[in-house]
């Protein structure tokens, strides 16, 4: 590299003599905005002097408000990696990490992590795990949560500034010579701009109550990592504000495209299905899809603006890369088969676990009752409800505002195009025949999910049961038992039952839900 590519000979510190610790395994990994140099124990990440427009680091002390930056952003996601921004001195043909005299570049110091570790290197692995899902989505939901939300005024999270940036990808892409890309991409531009259209009012709604948030910005699996205290994400965007206060949804987006672009669409599920279980945000269903083919796009845009800096088969790789992100684009903006699935079932019966597994089968998007009727009371999921509340929770006006809270969560997902999975008891008639005149209404097909296990066996899972959002008790079942109303002949057309310990029967459910809610 030259000098004058930044303040500095990037090759110089390719020196263990510029460090002031010891190195092993020097080695130099180039992106087109920054040079990442890993050491052993620690990595350095230095910006390249650039002005983009959508990025500006044209000077020192751009380089090094975006270095701060930087560490600020990604302490809040992975404090045990970021430690420091630390000056780069001596002189430009051999310069040196910290030491004293003129600066002359400032690089991020960060904890050095083995890069098998990585989300995307760990699901081409096989190693990703699913514990590991659900740690994530509990970890950005609860980050989320706690993130500042953008002022309605701020111009952060306007419908017309993402357009801005959806149309800024159609714009970048819209040079590439292959003839099939260009059709999909004239195809995927006129479904974004029909989408957006459709979504604006509630785009606008959602910047009002506060869902535009101080995100991270760029959450594909490359981004995350599995460290020892478990998956973190890294490397959020500093440079452009623009492109980190945005919907939370948009953030979980990018993870959830590029676990499908891995062909792991039953994780993608159980993230979404676990994050929106933490915070409750299932309106926010309504606009994945359309974040998600823009995400896709975002994708497809930096492979196109790296393979001009590549040659031969580093270069076929990444037009590779970049088709397969426009024809998942264009999967995504596809019509979706929507229907509604009761569990029903006595406590203990297993249908949170049939359920979660239908969730990455089918695959759908689940709601459940336990987890809802604590949020109604203000409690987290796993959070004890205490003996006095406890009683509360069940009383018959609570139950009728958890279903009711039910319903507005599954005709969120049945409007987005998917498959909603209600997890609740349904062991009265009338609750059953509510969400019978849901489906009929919004026009969707409805299937009805019995799960069946002896009563001495129930009793045993019940006492059993640990970390779980369910407080039913010995004593809740023993009252079931007595007051629960079997399924009449209607209702049995269009069910099917499941003995939840029969793992030959449960893998056969899936293709037989399908069948019954495709007719």
């Amino acid at each position: 590299m030259s000098v004058s590519a930044a303040g500095i000979d990037i090759q110089g510190l390719l020196d263990a003599r510029a460090y002031p610790h010891a190195v092993a395994g020097l080695q130099l990994i180039e992106t087109h905005i920054s040079w990442v140099l890993l050491t052993g124990e620690f990595a350095y990440k230095i910006k390249k002097r650039l002005d983009l427009g959508f990025l500006d680091y044209s000077t020192l002390d751009k380089r090094e408000q975006a270095c701060r930056e930087e560490l600020r952003l990604n302490r809040r996601l992975a404090p045990g990696l970021y430690l420091d921004v630390v000056p780069i001195t001596g002189h430009p043909a051999q310069p040196r990490i910290g030491g004293e005299g003129e600066v002359l570049e400032y690089a991020v110091k960060m904890r050095q992590f083995p890069q098998h570790c990585q989300l995307d290197r760990l699901l081409q692995a096989g190693a990703l795990q699913e514990h590991e899902i659900d740690e994530l989505a509990a970890h950005l939901a609860q980050f989320h949560a706690q993130a500042p939300s953008a002022a309605a005024d701020s111009g952060y999270g306007q419908p017309e500034a993402i357009w801005r940036s959806v149309q800024e990808n159609f714009d970048s892409l819209r040079t590439l010579r292959q003839a099939d890309t260009r059709a999909a991409l004239t195809q995927l531009e006129d479904w974004s701009r029909v989408t957006h259209a459709q979504l604006a009012p509630l785009m606008q709604q959602r910047l009002q109550q506060g869902c535009v948030r101080e995100g991270h910005g760029d959450l594909h699996l490359g981004n995350l990592v599995r460290l020892d205290s478990g998956v973190a994400a890294f490397d959020g965007i500093e440079f452009n504000p623009a492109l980190r206060w945005l919907d939370v949804i948009n953030d979980l987006a990018f993870t959830s495209m590029d676990l499908r672009r891995f062909g792991r669409e039953d994780l993608a599920y159980r993230l979404l299905v676990r994050y929106l279980e933490a915070g409750g945000d299932y309106e926010a269903v309504a606009l994945l899809r359309y974040y998600e083919v823009y995400r896709a796009l975002v994708r497809a845009k930096v492979a196109a603006l790296r393979r001009h800096e590549l040659r031969g088969a580093a270069r076929n790789r990444l037009d590779g890369e970049l088709r397969a992100y426009v024809q998942l684009a264009l999967r995504l903006s596809g019509s979706r088969h929507r229907g509604l699935v009761l569990m029903h079932g006595l406590s203990g019966s297993g249908k949170t676990w049939l359920s979660g597994f239908l969730v990455q089968t089918l695959p759908a998007l689940r709601v459940r009752s336990d987890v809802e009727r604590k949020r109604l009371h203000g409690l987290t999921p796993l959070q004890r409800s205490g003996t006095a509340l406890s009683a509360e929770l069940y009383r018959p006006d609570a139950s009728q505002r958890t279903y009711e809270r039910l319903a507005q969560a599954a005709t969120a997902i049945i409007g987005s195009g998917e498959i909603a999975i209600v997890d609740a008891a349904f062991l009265r008639r009338a609750d059953r025949y509510a969400f019978q005149q849901l489906a009929q209404r919004l026009q969707v097909p409805m299937a009805i999910v019995s799960c069946l296990a002896p009563v001495p066996e129930l009793q045993r899972r019940l006492r059993e049961r640990r970390q779980d959002a369910s407080e039913a008790d010995e004593s809740v079942l023993a009252q079931q038992l007595v007051s629960s109303e079997p399924l009449d002949e209607a209702e049995r057309r269009h069910a099917l039952t499941a003995a939840t310990g029969e793992m030959d029967e449960m893998n056969q459910l899936p293709a037989r839900l399908r069948r019954l809610l495709t007719g």
